[in-house]
């Protein structure tokens, strides 16, 4: 037996020869031009629950049930465990891999020599039959590098999976309440109307007013209940929005409770500003960033697994277990053992191995571009959503001052118009304002929050609220 303990102390002086690995060792970029990459990414621990901030129950039962049964969040959460199980076959081949055999063979006239003619031989064999590819020139450990790389990017896709569901599910939360807002809206437009039409039509009756007074507010009237029908769209086209991110087939999907069916009169609003602390670093919370970044790391650790292919490549096989004929017993005179290092290199092939290498660092430049092209298009995205979201803040503002101020203007002009001291066209225009700056109103609130929404995505959910 000392053949096998010479083998093992072979094979163990042949692996402390496999501490090179050629190609770039990867460096995470530390800037991108004057903007500093130092912090790696952080999934937040606000990204799940901000929306409690709101205080509105539906809302936070519709975002965690869309983080259970939505099928998109399955589908990341299941590519981290492939990924995960890549490099663990990755990382495992630079361990030696072995099989344990059993076999019988018969075979007649073995050999062209006469004396063997109609002689049949017979055999078994059983033991273990053992391969190792030695990692000369890093070519596995490159490639375990490339899987770990890309077992962390499908990590950070499934954390930013989650973030995309909340903010879908939020904004077609919001779309759904903006619409219903839109509704209720108009209803109470049409009430105002028709108590405008009442009044010109006991006016018309005592002949104060003309056929052509109340056909123009007819007119006014039927415009509104024209528009209704979009709202109504609207609120279906959100329902079946959110039906479909909650997995759940049309009409399952329930929003109000029996103390407030449709009666909501406002969308989420948030009671207290978006802190945003200076000096933080929010760029190592979005995902896409980091995903970037992972994918870098593994397009260069793909260089040296193209250029470990210019040098020879080294392989041990081996044998050892028992070999016997038949009616021998498996002892110690049946033992066998068996070893084949074999050495092979692309020596006419080179070529091709410099064109993968340098498509591999082709693929590499590509990476860096997408990564640094991330980064500005992430700081855009944020300082833009804060503008955006501050803008409409004050549009909403100053369109709660013009309702007001066309609800005075309303009410004045009815009673001028009532007491015959006023015209009808004042008042008439005086309605279509209000008509106008509610619904705009209502606008503007959906919008409000639809940025907000846009606030949580772009800061990758590491905002808070103080």
């Amino acid at each position: 037996m000392k053949a096998p303990i010479k083998l093992a102390a072979l094979v163990l002086m042949i692996g402390t020869l496999t501490a090179c690995a050629v190609g770039p060792d990867y460096q995470a970029p530390e800037k991108v031009k004057d903007v500093p990459f130092s912090s790696p990414y952080q999934h937040s621990n606000l990204a799940l629950n901000w929306w409690q901030a709101f205080d509105d129950d539906v809302l936070n039962q519709l975002i965690d049930k869309a983080l259970v049964e939505n099928r998109t969040i399955t589908q990341a959460r299941a590519n981290v465990g492939r990924a995960y199980m890549d490099f663990r076959d990755a990382d495992n081949n630079g361990l030696p891999t072995g099989t344990m055999d059993s076999a019988y063979q018969a075979y007649e006239n073995s050999t062209p020599d006469p004396s063997d003619d109609d002689t049949v031989t017979r055999g078994y064999n059983t033991g273990i039959s053992l391969s190792w590819d030695i990692d000369l020139f890093g070519k596995i450990q490159r490639a375990s590098e490339a899987a770990q790389a890309n077992v962390q990017q499908a990590d950070i896709l499934w954390h930013d999976a989650q973030l995309q569901i909340i903010s879908q599910v939020a904004i077609s939360y919001g779309d759904y309440r903006g619409a219903q807002l839109r509704l209720q809206v108009a209803q109470q437009n049409l009430g105002n109307l028709e108590q405008s039409r009442a009044i010109v039509l006991a006016r018309l009756d005592a002949g104060m007013a003309s056929e052509l007074e109340l056909a123009r507010m007819d007119a006014q009237l039927y415009e509104v209940k024209a528009n209704m029908p979009a709202y109504q769209s609207q609120l279906q086209t959100a329902d079946a929005t959110l039906s479909s991110l909650l997995a759940q087939r049309p009409g399952q999907l329930t929003l109000e409770d029996s103390e407030n069916s449709f009666q909501l009169k406002q969308l989420p609003q948030l009671q207290k500003p978006v802190a945003i602390v200076e000096g933080e670093n929010y760029l190592r919370y979005r995902a896409d960033v980091a995903g970037s970044e992972r994918a870098l790391a593994a397009s260069t650790a793909q260089i040296g697994v193209a250029t470990a292919d210019l040098y020879p490549s080294l392989s041990i096989g081996g044998f050892l277990g028992f070999l016997s004929a038949p009616g021998f017993s498996l002892n110690s005179g049946s033992q066998s053992w068996s070893v084949a290092p074999t050495l092979s290199w692309n020596a006419a092939d080179l070529g091709s191995v410099r064109a993968r290498i340098n498509s591999a660092k082709a693929s590499s430049r590509m990476a860096l571009a997408d990564f640094e092209q991330s980064v500005f298009t992430a700081l855009n995205e944020m300082s833009l959503s804060l503008k955006n979201y501050n803008l409409s803040r004050q549009q909403e503002l100053m369109t709660a001052q013009q309702r007001e101020a066309s609800q005075k203007a309303v009410r004045i002009a009815r009673q001028r118009y009532n007491a015959g001291s006023g015209e009808f066209l004042d008042l008439l225009d005086a309605e279509r304002e209000l008509l106008r700056s509610r619904d705009q109103q209502a606008q503007l609130e959906q919008q409000t929050f639809t940025r907000l929404v846009g606030i949580y995505k772009a800061f990758g959910g590491g905002i808070n609220v103080l």
